[in-house]
């Protein structure tokens, strides 16, 4: 499929960048192949508002940038997916650096629905060794029958998929976004139990402190722009001048 995008025609390597992931839906492709290979309807079903045709287009482009290949399954599932290469692996961290960043937006705001991709990144994002300390703990999360382990153990988290149901301290299912209200939005964890959002088997102990091992960072300042005010004169802008870019 033919892109018709715009490119910036810019030396900086930032700006190219921007001309390989720099479109709309191109990063969040690459956020839901982080966990591992998807097949297109894995990837509309993580990307529910995206339409096929851009899905494909967008596919064909990370594709064509070495971002993502496509490869077939062997038998007996015999099924198209994709998955990053080697090298559209390294965006990772800088997804969860672009996340933590955002997450200090002072309009981010909440509520907004979350791929399971995007709920288990964030645990990487935001785990905090401080607050684990030397707590040791192996968590299941099922979200629409997929298992994720999680292991915290000397002040590190490993969360991800597993293909079979692992030996763990306790085990919570359910409604990923009632999971992410529980982690992020402050909802008692009773809440959504009660609600049958959620479904605890385990050390409800451990559940309590694990939920509590990602805190948010604090909000950027909000903005506070007089715009028919003049700038004082220590904030006027210099002249003109080449713009640069850093070595990247």
């Amino acid at each position: 499929m033919r892109s018709n995008r715009r490119r910036y025609e810019d030396g900086c390597a930032a700006a190219h960048a921007l001309d390989l992931i720099g479109e709309r839906w191109a990063l969040l492709v690459v956020r839901e192949l982080a966990l591992g290979p998807r097949r297109f309807t894995d990837l509309r079903a993580g990307l529910p508002t995206i339409s096929p045709n851009v899905l494909a287009q967008r596919l064909d482009e990370l594709e064509a940038a070495a971002i993502v290949r496509r490869r077939r399954l062997p038998p007996p599932a015999a099924a198209r997916v994709y998955e990053l290469t080697e090298w559209g692996a390294e965006l990772e961290p800088i997804l969860r650096d672009l996340g933590r960043w955002a997450a200090r937006s002072p309009t981010l705001g909440g509520g907004r629905p979350m791929s399971t991709a995007s709920v288990i990144l964030s645990l990487r994002t935001m785990f905090d060794p401080a607050a684990a300390g030397d707590f040791a703990a192996r968590v299941a999360l099922v979200f629409d029958g997929e298992i994720h382990l999680a292991v915290v153990a000397g002040g590190r988290l490993a969360v991800g998929p597993v293909a079979t149901a692992p030996t763990v301290d306790a085990r919570l299912a359910g409604d990923r976004d009632a999971f992410a209200a529980v982690v992020y939005g402050g909802r008692p964890l009773d809440a959504a139990l009660a609600d049958g959002l959620l479904a605890l088997a385990g050390d409800r102990a451990v559940v309590d402190r694990f939920v509590r091992l990602f805190p948010l960072p604090a909000p950027a300042p909000a903005a506070d722009v007089d715009r028919d005010s003049p700038l004082p004169p220590a904030a006027v802008p210099p002249g003109p001048t080449r713009p640069t870019c850093e070595t990247l």
